[in-house]
């Protein structure tokens, strides 16, 4: 028989006994949508705390010198070290503001543009980042979250592109709104709140005098080795910044969020796999219960077996159609599974977004999990389907096989 009548036959016999096969797909659905479910939600996970960390966070280097470090000795590290792809600084300050709801402690950050864009600290929600000219000139303009824009004009939707705020009796200009909210009480009835500035313009007005950066930031090319890159940036900043060999340790701290991620992945990769064996019990439960189903048909069909046998069939026909029978089952279960399995990832992420589990679980504010859909897990799934109906089909199908064609005949 061709494989085409093979399944055929397999759906005829499986529509002659729908209530039976309903009950024994069952077991492959659940398994299956417990497979789907866990990994692809965890994969979301991961990706969401990827990207709260910034998209280039692997790739990423921060220097943190205890001496005081320029701009110009930005410029002579970027100049000798050309496995970095960009290297920015940033500078920090602080000012306070009175608003209706009391207080406004305002903390500073001074950066330009790329350094926004490669550390993902800023996503745009309104308007845009700073350009070239504006960061070259120092141009007094500013870019305010959500918490900023609820603390200084008294609603967080408050559309204020283009308006001015005044910091330390100065006036800056609104020309972005960052997407995300971390406002925090700072006690005494204020309110801290984080705005962004480009880094020339927060050097001169608040820095009193002194245009020291406070920390550096490389995004290293791809492939580069991390580890080794952190060892080679910390000699290197030494010699910039004329640093002694005995004080490099101290005088030098470099470190990348590489590790982190690292670390994170080994969790989220020992998780999936606890959570796997767990819905792979399920899977093993559902096999046993297609070669229940399978040992019944046998046992059921004896007498057509028998007539088979005396057609021409031979013992390889009769395990084929069994075999084919059993899959057709698995992957019928694999779809649904499937299929039901990101339902599940979806409502389950739809519910950690609601209940603000995020957050908790180290996400942004705002953010949101979105279970990772790949062919890959679909493939894996059919597959793991096919295996299954193969391995615990091969034994009634082998019995079928080996009945003794005479006696199938006069089976009553």
């Amino acid at each position: 028989m061709s494989l085409r009548d093979l399944i055929r036959e397999a759906l005829r016999s499986l529509e002659a006994n729908r209530g039976r096969s309903l009950l024994t797909i069952l077991g492959i659905v659940i398994g299956i949508a417990a497979v789907i479910a866990m990994t692809s939600l965890i994969g979301g996970v991961r990706n969401m705390l990827v990207e709260g960390l910034g998209l280039n966070a692997a790739r990423a280097v921060y220097i943190s010198p205890m001496y005081q470090m320029t701009q110009d000795d930005v410029d002579d590290l970027r100049r000798l070290m050309p496995e970095y792809e960009l290297i920015e600084g940033s500078a920090y300050g602080y000012a306070q503001v009175s608003s209706d709801s009391g207080t406004v402690d305002v903390g500073i950050t001074g950066a330009n543009a790329s350094y926004l864009s490669m550390t993902g600290q800023v996503r745009l929600a309104e308007g845009r980042l700073f350009t070239t000219q504006e960061e070259t000139s120092g141009a007094r303009v500013v870019i305010l979250d959500r918490a900023g824009v609820q603390a200084l004009f008294g609603s967080a939707d408050a559309s204020v592109v283009g308006k001015t705020v005044r910091l330390d009796n100065k006036d800056y200009t609104v020309v972005g709104i960052d997407e995300s909210m971390p406002m925090t009480g700072s006690g005494s009835g204020s309110t801290y709140i984080t705005v962004y500035m480009p880094l020339a313009t927060v050097l001169a007005d608040f820095s009193g005098g002194y245009e020291y950066l406070s920390q550096v930031v490389g995004i290293a090319y791809e492939g580069v080795d991390i580890d080794a890159l952190m060892e080679t940036t910390k000699t290197q900043v030494a010699a910039v910044m004329g640093i002694p060999d005995d004080q490099i340790d101290e005088g030098v701290y470099v470190y990348s969020m590489k590790s982190q991620i690292d670390s994170m992945n080994g969790f989220m990769n020992s998780f999936s796999l606890i959570m796997g064996a767990v819905a792979g019990i399920s899977l093993l439960v559902g096999g046993i219960g297609i070669m229940n189903m399978m040992l019944t048909n046998v046992t059921e069909r004896i007498r057509e077996i028998g007539v088979r046998r005396a057609l021409g069939a031979t013992r390889r026909d009769i395990t084929s159609q069994f075999l084919v029978e059993s899959s057709v089952v698995c992957v019928t279960g694999g779809i649904i599974g499937t299929v039901l399995g990101y339902l599940i990832s979806w409502g389950l992420s739809i519910g950690a977004s609601s209940l603000g589990l995020v957050s908790a679980m180290g996400g942004m504010e705002g953010a949101s999990i979105s279970p990772m859909i790949s062919p890959e897990a679909i493939a894996a799934a059919v597959g793991l389907s096919i295996a299954i109906g193969l391995v615990f089909g091969f034994y009634p199908a082998r019995r079928a096989a080996r009945l003794d064609p005479v006696e199938c005949l006069r089976y009553q």
